[in-house]
C-alpha cells in the first residue's frame, strides 16, 4: 500500500470516530460534556498512535535523511506507541462511561 492509501485510511477511522462520538454529546451538565470531549479526544490520540504504529512497522526500517535504525529499536518503538495508544483508549472508554452517584466501599 502506498502513502496515499495510509493517509486516507486514518483520515476514515478518524472521521468515524469523530462521527459516532458526537452522536450523543447534547445532553448533560457540563461535566459531563467535559468528560466526552476528552475522551473523544483520547480516542483519537489512541487511534493516531496505533495508526502510527502500524505504519513504521509496514512501510520501512529507515528513518527520513537516509538514517538507518536496527530493527529491535524500530520494533521497540512501535511497540511503544501501540501500549500507549491502547492506554488512551482504555482510559477514552472509562470517561465514555456515565459516572456513579453513590460509589459502593
Amino acid at each position: 500500500m502506498d502513502l496515499t492509501s495510509w493517509l486516507v485510511m486514518l483520515a476514515v477511522a478518524l472521521a468515524a470516530i469523530l462521527f459516532f462520538c458526537r452522536r450523543g454529546c447534547g445532553k448533560g451538565s457540563l461535566t459531563d460534556r467535559a468528560r466526552h470531549v476528552r475522551g473523544t479526544r483520547l480516542l483519537l490520540q489512541g487511534a493516531l498512535a496505533l495508526w502510527a504504529a502500524l505504519l513504521m512497522l509496514v512501510r520501512s526500517f529507515v528513518l527520513p535523511f537516509g538514517i538507518a535504525i536496527s530493527h529491535h529499536a524500530m520494533l521497540a518503538m512501535a511497540l511503544a506507541l501501540a501500549g500507549v495508544g491502547a492506554v488512551w483508549t482504555f482510559r477514552a472508554r472509562r470517561l465514555f462511561k456515565p459516572r456513579r452517584i453513590f460509589g459502593t466501599s
